[in-house]
């Protein structure tokens, strides 16, 4: 009988997040007015989603221009307290894919802290920031990394991007990681380069232990040839 060896690939789940907010710097007081999260799972984009709009306490300023959000859509919004639960049993245990990470992280942790909340997003979750990967891979040091500049390099169908919003760029973020990542080609990267992403904590991806999708891929006859005489050198 033929043998077959096997590698065997736990498939994570992933969600791509983004977040709206009142402007842009913490310290100035600015507060989270949406956040959009879209789950990946075995490199697909599922239906499952989380959406909630907050209200911030405060006015939206200027940056009702950028997301279209206005005052009065917020007056009866929950706070941010009143969604955390839901959104940390959302993303918990997760590899986040976020665009500019630490401008969402630095929120999101943020509204945790004004409510009393000690947990950080990053001691719950993996982080995989697409713009420091877009710029680490690129070889053009003029090259755009804004999400529009992705989709348009992936070709990436954006249009529905009138203005931006949190459970909107989540989608669209979702459809760029895929591209980034390469599709099935990823796959043999992750289980090839085990021994150098285990020395860099960074990239070390938390799995869920009760995870029952097993992907399995079988070697190629060439493959196995080549397995056998490296044992017998």
């Amino acid at each position: 009988m033929e043998q077959f060896y096997v590698i065997l690939q736990k498939m994570e789940r992933l969600i791509a997040l983004d977040v709206e907010t009142t402007g842009l710097r913490i310290s100035e007081g600015h507060r989270i007015i949406e956040v959009g999260a879209v789950e990946i799972l075995d490199r697909e984009i599922t239906n499952t989603e989380f959406q909630k709009y907050v209200q911030p306490n405060r006015k939206v300023g200027e940056s009702v221009n950028i997301h279209g959000i206005t005052d009065k859509f917020l007056i009866n919004k929950p706070q941010f307290n009143q969604i955390s639960d839901d959104l940390l049993s959302f993303i918990e245990g997760t590899t986040l894919v976020i665009h500019n990470a630490p401008f969402d992280l630095g929120f999101l942790n943020n509204e945790l802290k004004i409510f009393g909340i000690k947990e950080t997003i990053e001691n719950i979750c993996t982080v995989i920031d697409t713009l420091a990967e877009s710029r680490k891979k690129s070889e053009d040091q003029g090259q755009r990394h804004s999400l529009d500049a992705l989709c348009r390099r992936f070709e990436i169908d954006d249009s529905s991007r009138t203005k931006h919003g949190a459970l909107i760029d989540a989608r669209i973020l979702a459809k760029v990681y895929l591209a980034m990542t390469g599709g099935q080609s990823n796959l043999f990267q992750e289980v090839t380069n085990t021994e150098s992403q285990q020395s860099d904590p960074s990239l070390i991806k938390r799995i869920k232990e009760n995870r029952d999708k097993i992907k399995v891929i079988y070697a190629k006859k060439d493959e196995l040839e080549a397995h056998k005489n490296y044992f017998q050198n």
